[in-house]
């Protein structure tokens, strides 16, 4: 059980935090053991903090921080004496906030991966499952170390990403933003010159009608469509942020042209990785597996390393699990089978998740390449079709009425 306190020291300073124990009397005990007075203890203790909406941690600050905590750790340095030097060590006053509020959990007696864990925007879920894992196992430096380089490799797998999809997503705003531009300022004016031009019922083309209507709906009803499409937005995020909704989300992903072979090349290089950083460490195959769900950011194939454990726990090896895979490409169960039978799975899965990283920087540019010009080409058709509903009835109104 957790409880959360708030007690005096000897030198008479309040401090807080939250301990775990036993019962009441036993938390009790254990405070007054540290040297503490309690002066409220109450049950419960393991919410999420945050110290601020939409706060960050730079990746460089947590590498930072990461290598520091592990250095310490294997130097024989007490965790909360550790982490009380790294305080000042960050830039990042959140960061800072951050550390102490662990620092405090960890004197109260907290494992320090179910302190970070109440830290979710800054300690994600893999990071967590894998500090908890070298608790478990004794290892926390290694595992410490693994974690920075893993950091690292996710940092550049994210920006690859976010350099692809630069360019596509700035095309794509200003073709939505001229688009209501167009439908809301000029479509009413190009409307007045046609009306003057052939008059009220003057035959026009469907397309330049049906952009006219349009832009006459947009207007008359944007009170409606505005709020009505940013409440549609925000429940579609509120609900893929749900169990079930993320886990839909993440099956359509997969089911995408082009986005779910990214996503597939990227989750098999998290798991070769994290699988194998957990193995070389001494972690057991079903704890790894457990481990590792969390770090694919895929619910759909968490699930299926989830249904692997259990087959693996009934007898199998997980090579052989891994083949009948709808996802996990052939070769990464033949690598798996050698590196099981010559006792080299961790060196084995670190060769295939270079490979997969690689593979995903070129499956990115391939996107961007392939993103880019279709793009322009969309917008050009945008502009033209626009273009040809304007120019093609104002000419040949005008034609009429010069005629």
């Amino acid at each position: 059980m957790q409880f959360s306190y708030k007690a005096l020291r000897k030198d008479n300073v309040n401090v807080s935090g939250v301990i775990e124990a036993a019962n009441r009397d036993a938390a009790m005990a254990s405070l007054e053991h540290q040297g503490l007075h309690p002066l409220l203890l109450t049950e419960g203790g393991g919410k999420k903090r945050s110290f601020g909406f939409g706060k960050r941690v730079k990746t460089s600050d947590m590498v930072i921080f990461t290598r520091q905590l592990s250095t310490m750790i294997s130097a024989g340095v007490p965790i909360a004496r550790g982490l009380a030097t790294l305080q000042d060590s960050s830039d990042n006053s959140y960061f800072r906030g951050v550390i102490v509020a662990v620092t405090k959990d960890i004197e109260g007696g907290t494992q320090l991966g179910d302190a970070f864990a109440k830290f979710p925007n800054v300690f994600d879920d893999v990071y967590v499952n894998m500090v908890r894992a070298g608790e478990e196992g004794g290892i926390l430096d290694e595992i410490l170390k693994r974690l920075a380089l893993q950091v690292e490799q996710n940092a550049s797998i994210k920006k690859r990403v976010k350099g692809a999809m630069t360019y596509p997503m700035v095309i794509l705003v200003i073709t939505v933003a001229a688009f209501f531009g167009i439908m809301f300022f000029l479509m009413p004016k190009i409307a007045k010159i046609l009306t003057d031009l052939g008059g009220p019922d003057a035959k026009l083309p469907i397309y330049t009608q049906v952009l006219l209507d349009l832009s006459h709906f947009s207007r008359q009803y944007a009170y409606i469509i505005i709020p009505a499409t940013v409440a549609v937005i925000w429940l579609v995020r509120r609900y893929i942020k749900t169990p079930k909704g993320k886990y839909q989300f993440h099956s359509l992903m997969l089911r995408t042209p082009v986005v779910r072979t990214i996503i597939t090349k990227v989750a098999i290089a998290r798991f070769s990785r994290t699988f194998a950083s957990l193995m070389s460490a001494g972690v057991g195959v079903l704890d790894a597996l457990a481990v590792t769900g969390g770090a694919i950011g895929n619910k759909v194939i968490e699930k299926e390393l989830s249904d692997a454990a259990v087959q693996v726990k009934n007898g199998k090896q997980l090579s052989e699990v891994l083949a009948a895979s709808p996802h996990f490409p052939r070769i990464v169960s033949q690598m798996l089978a050698v590196g099981e039978e010559t006792g080299t799975t961790d060196t084995v899965l670190l060769k295939v998740a270079d490979f997969y990283e690689e593979e995903v920087a070129t499956a990115i540019d391939s996107l961007a390449a392939i993103i880019e010009p279709v793009m322009i080409v969309f917008l050009g058709a945008g502009v033209g079709l626009i273009a040809a509903s304007v120019m093609g009835p104002i000419a040949s109104l005008s034609n009429n009425v010069g005629g």
